[in-house]
Formats: C-alpha cells, structure tokens, sequence
C-alpha cells in the first residue's frame, strides 16, 4: 500500500473529486508549500461595543443572542490551513482517512446557537453605501470609511459604539443596526477585503423581529462553505468567514490540536463553542502546516469523535434550536445572497449515528458569478436554489438504512479520494530511487547473456543500455566508466557511518530527541531517533508499526517541502550498493554540484591523483580502532570529519519547528 500511495496519492477515479488538479493538495505533493492562510476574523473589538437593555432586547429579537455572546477565540492559523488543504469543493466535506466529514446545520445550530430554519438570506446588492446608510443609520460615512457597496467596521464602531441612555427609540434602533452589521460582518460574513462589511445586510434589520425568522446559521454555513472551496484552490493565500466556528467544530470531532479545557461553569453553557471561550492550556507554538498535516494524514479512529454533542445537556439548547435540529441531514441547497452551496450530509452519516454507505452521486456544478450590481434583487435570480431549499423538511436522509457494509464503503471512497496529501517520500528521495533503478537496469543489461540473442534483440538490449547510460550521464552527471571509483568510494564513506552509529548510541542516550521541538504530548507521536548519513536525516520507528506511524522528518535539501520515509526504514545499504544510492556521495545532493539550501559542498569529480584503494585502507584501519575507542575518542574523529552532531540534531529540530497522516488501509 505504501508504494501504491507513493505513485499515487489518489484520487484513483475522478468521477467525486474532478478538480484535483487546481487543489492546493496537488501543489503541496509537487513540493509547492504556501504556508499558513491568513485568517480574516474581526472579532478582537468586539468587546468594545457598549450596548444598554434596550439595545440587547433587540439584537435578541433579531436571531443574535447567542451570537453576541461569544467572545474573540484566538485562530490557530496553520490548524485551519491543514483542515484547507482536506476540504473538497465537490462534495463541500473533508477527506479524511475515516472517510468524509463535514461541518452541518447541526454543528452550527449547537455551536453558534444560530436559526438554521427559516426565510432564506438573500435579498438586494448595492454598489454604493450612502442611500441605505442614511435610511437604516441614519447618516452614511465619507469617501474614506467605504468603497462600493462596503463600509468599513472602524466607522460602525467609531460612529455607533456608545448609545445614550436619553437616545430616543429612533436612535437606539439605528445603534443596534450598525452593531448588528458590525457583529456579521466581523464573524460569520467576514471578507477578505480587510476590516469592511456589505451594507446589504442592512435592510433584513429594518425590522428586528422579521429579522429574527431569517435563517442565519444555513447563510452563515453557506459563506463558509464558500470560503473553504476557494481557500482550497492552490493559487490562493486567505480565507474568511465564520473561522472561530470551523476551528471550535475541529476541536469537537478531532483530536488533533485540542487544547485542554479550563473547567469553568460557563463551559456548560449554551451555545457550545463557550467550552473554548477563554485561555486553553497546552503548547501550539510548534506546530505549523505540516505538523497539522502529519497528524491529519495518519487520522485514526480512535482520534475522531463522531457524535461529541450526544453528553451534552440538552437543558441549555433553546427549544427552537433542538425543534430544528434534524435540518442537520437535510440534503439541501444553502443561500446566502450570491452564494449557494449544498448541504451533503448523506456523505458523512456517522456524525448521526448512522451507518456509512456509498452516497449519491455528486453531480457537477459550477458555482455562478452572479455579480453584485447595484439593485440587483438575488431573489429573483436563484429561483432553483431557493425552490430546493424551501423542500429542506422533504429532503431529510433517512436513518433506516439496513445492509450497509462499511467495508463496501471504504474499498469505494479510497478509490475516489485523495489519500494523503504530504509526501510519504520526498522529492529527492524518490529522485534517487529512481536514479538507482536505472543503475540496476544498466548493470543487469550489460551482464545479461548476448551470444545467443538474434540480431533484432541483441539490438533492443543494446538500446536499453543506450538509454540507461543517456539518463545516468544527463540526470546524474557521473557516466558508467566511474563506477568502480564510486563502489570504492561507498565502502570508504560505509566504514565512516559504522563509526559514526557507534558513537551516537552512547552520546545519544537518555536524551529525548524531540527536546527541542517542544516536548507535548501531542507532538511526541511524531518524534523518533534519528539517523544521520551525513546530511541524510531518517527517523527510526520499529517494524511493527503500520504503514504511517506519524514519525516523519523533512528532506534537509528542501528544508519543508517535503516528509522522508515514515515506516518501512531501508537499513544502510551493502557497500556494492552505496553506489546505486546516489554515485557514492553522502550527501542527497548529485556528485559535482553543490547543496544550496544547506551551504555545503558536495563531493565533486575525484582528482586523477586521489587514491581510492589507500583511503580504502585507512577507513578499515580507522573502523577497527574506532570499535575500540572511548566515547569521547569518537566525537573528536567527527569533529575531524566536520560533522557536528548535536547541531544536526538542533537543526533536525528546528526543521521541525518551521514545519507544520488513521493508517490508509
């Protein structure tokens, strides 16, 4: 499975995820890394907002209650950024090893404690803000505070903040207006066009109580789910929407990045994103993307927790949340002004209690660019998406499915999904499997039997040799007639190594080789000994262990590009084989060119006068004194060599730290 993994990743049929091509998942697996996704979240101010009785009377009545009050959850940035890279536009859920996973109406009714029934959100654009300013606040703000139809949230806090207590009924509405416009536009409609929110929320706020038969938590899914298939494109850096809800929903299902819960009363409260609010304990400074994507790419079972609300109690949740919460397997269409997006909850039964089969088909859609033209009423332009939402109490899954085989289900979605998305295998390692093949195809051409081949096959195996030798001399730059020099050479750098393995036990042990990357309990998982061929880094695990067992170090050529080898490690190779590995240099960089990324210089061409059968020699003098020498003996002859231990070890460390996989069946 692992070989099947290293040549392809998946997906084995394109008939689910046909954009794989333009997913960040493909950049990732070229060695193409991004970084984190800068998160737009407004939520930081907030807390500065100074609403009287009145005023939180009518945000209530609006359907924002329990919206306003959670409070600012500090991102994990590079978290969200690996949850990114498993979203899928096509099925607007997660690939996960355990299969398909996904953000409902559930989860946002439970989190958040937003309506998820209701009249669609959906209603007219404005190019400008000045007419609906002025008729829903009272006053508009000048050229500097908006731009189209966007007003910035610095001048809804500046300008309507504060109320009077002696405001009139007039003004109080118009204050909570600009607070409510505030409240979406810093959470669950934040854009990416830095702190500026739509006016066309404005007018579904002309009336607090219409406003509250609105359903907000369907519109707020609907902008994330938006969010999430556009971050996943691998041509893009940010993401926006509802990012606290998408975070809080990770810490509910996945072990993964959780941080310990301080027990306080109000983590029992209602919504349940509360059991986050406040300082968590645990360290996350360490991790980044590839951490995170480690830790995804080896998702177990045991670390997903499908059903988390079930102990939850119940006596919190407000009556008309829990009278709509089975609108959480509604297969049905989600609206939010120009953005509709399915709901898909048939592709990730579990997070019920149900049973997984094989779902529908995912039939192709191309989400429409509606434009956001001044007076444009959406309404009458998405008639199919609103008729399919007004059917969602029709279209709930059922949940007697009978016969269903889960390992039907798993045998079909490991065909259609993307396994893994970081590389079990660097780049370079691969380079050099390859290069090694070849050299075994060229030694097993020249030595095969010749005499009695008639003239046609003598010719095909004199074109395999041709080729062999063409690739070897091109991709490489060593040609077959140095090849004795490096065999030779491999035994001399093998001797080495045997001196360098026995000196590193002893120095080595006792201490943790994750001291440096911070130590939690969650990072040790991916902590191993390590290996050091020079500058070849491998991590150690026992044979035992399943396919990926989390233990990956990065390729010290392309720093964070890329993961070595997590299981199945290759012991050193016999000396006749040092040359099939990489020419016979220790280095991962090709003989005769320099390391760029580390500074170092490679091997290079042997000078006519070096003489490989004496430094054979010396290197087996060498090994049987070594065996035989102190400890204290052996770090000096590696100092000699110019080799540094305990910085390779710091320096395999702080790979870790600037980087950021259950077991593929």
């Amino acid at each position: 499975m692992l070989m099947d993994v290293i040549t392809n990743p998946g997906p084995l049929k394109d008939i689910v995820l046909y954009d794989q091509e333009k997913h960040v998942s493909s950049a990732v697996w070229d060695g193409q890394e991004r970084g984190a996704l800068r998160c737009h979240e407004h939520t930081s101010k907030l807390s500065e907002w100074k609403l009287n009785s009145k005023q939180i009377e009518l945000v209530e009545r609006a359907g924002f209650g329990y919206l306003r009050r959670i409070p600012a959850i500090s991102l994990d940035n590079p978290l969200i950024s690996a949850l990114v890279e498993r979203w899928r536009r096509e099925t607007n859920t997660f690939h996960f090893t355990v299969g398909e996973m996904t953000v409902t109406l559930e989860d946002i009714a439970l989190l958040l404690g937003l309506g998820i029934d209701g009249k669609p959100v959906i209603g007219f654009t404005y190019t400008t803000c000045s007419s609906v300013c002025e008729r829903y606040l009272g006053q508009a703000p000048d050229s500097t505070y908006a731009s189209g139809g966007m007003v910035k949230l610095s001048w809804l806090k500046e300008t309507f903040s504060f109320c009077p207590d002696d405001a009139s009924f007039e003004e109080v509405e118009r204050r909570t207006r600009a607070y409510l416009l505030y409240l979406v536009g810093s959470t669950i409609f934040s854009t990416t066009t830095g702190n500026k929110v739509p006016v066309m929320y404005l007018p579904l706020f002309e009336d607090f109580d219409d406003a509250g038969t609105f359903a907000w938590g369907a519109a707020a899914l609907a902008f994330l789910y938006r969010a999430l298939g556009n971050a996943s494109v691998k041509s893009q850096s940010t993401i926006c929407g509802c990012l606290t809800l998408l975070q809080c929903w990770s810490y509910y299902h996945l072990n993964i990045g959780r941080p310990k819960l301080n027990r306080e009363p109000v983590h029992d409260h209602f919504p349940f994103v509360l059991r986050w609010k406040g300082k968590q304990n645990g360290p996350t400074a360490n991790r980044d993307v590839i951490f995170y994507r480690k830790a995804l790419d080896v998702l177990k079972p045991s670390d997903v927790e499908w059903l988390p609300y079930e102990n939850m109690d119940g006596r919190y949740i407000p009556e008309h949340i829990r009278n709509s919460l089975q609108l959480g397997r509604s297969r049905t269409m989600l609206i939010s002004f120009d953005k509709a997006e399915r709901h898909l909850p048939d592709r990730c039964l579990k997070q019920f209690g149900l049973f997984q089969g094989i779902p529908e088909d995912v039939h192709k859609w191309v989400r429409k660019s509606r434009g956001v033209d001044g007076g444009v009423n959406f309404s009458s332009k998405m008639e199919p998406e609103l008729n399919e939402w007004e059917m969602r109490w029709d279209n709930i899954v059922p949940d007697d499915v009978l016969g269903v085989d889960e390992a039907d289900y798993m045998r079909w979605y490991l065909g259609i999904t993307r396994k893994v998305v970081g590389r079990p295998i660097s780049l370079s390692s691969e380079f050099q499997r390859t290069i090694a093949n070849v050299r075994d195809i060229l030694e097993l051409a020249e030595n095969f039997p010749t005499h009695d081949l008639d003239l046609e096959r003598g010719n095909m195996m004199a074109r395999i040799i041709s080729l062999a030798q063409d690739c070897l001399r091109d991709q490489v730059g060593v040609t077959p007639t140095e090849s004795q020099q490096q065999i030779e050479l491999g035994k001399r750098m093998r001797g080495k190594e045997r001196v360098r393995r026995k000196g590193m036990g002893k120095r080595r042990k006792g201490i943790d080789p994750m001291e440096d990357y911070g130590g939690s309990e969650d990072e040790s998982q991916f902590g191993g000994p390590v290996l050091e061929v020079d500058q070849l880094h491998l991590p150690l695990t026992h044979h035992g262990n399943s396919v990926y067992d989390g233990t990956h170090m990065y390729d010290p050529v392309t720093k964070v590009d890329d993961m070595e080898l997590c299981d199945e490690i290759p012991q050193l190779p016999e000396a006749q084989d040092m040359n099939k590995i990489d020419g016979g240099s220790s280095s991962l960089d090709v003989v005769g060119t320099s390391n760029a990324m580390t500074g170092e210089e490679g091997l290079g061409e042997l000078p006519e006068s070096y003489d490989v059968k004496r430094e054979d020699r010396e290197s087996k003098v060498e090994d049987n004194d070594a065996a035989k020498e102190s400890n204290e003996e052996n770090v000096n002859r590696e100092e000699e060599d110019g080799i540094d231990m305990g910085g390779n070890v710091a320096e395999s460390s702080s790979l870790g730290r600037r980087g950021e996989n259950s077991v593929v069946a």
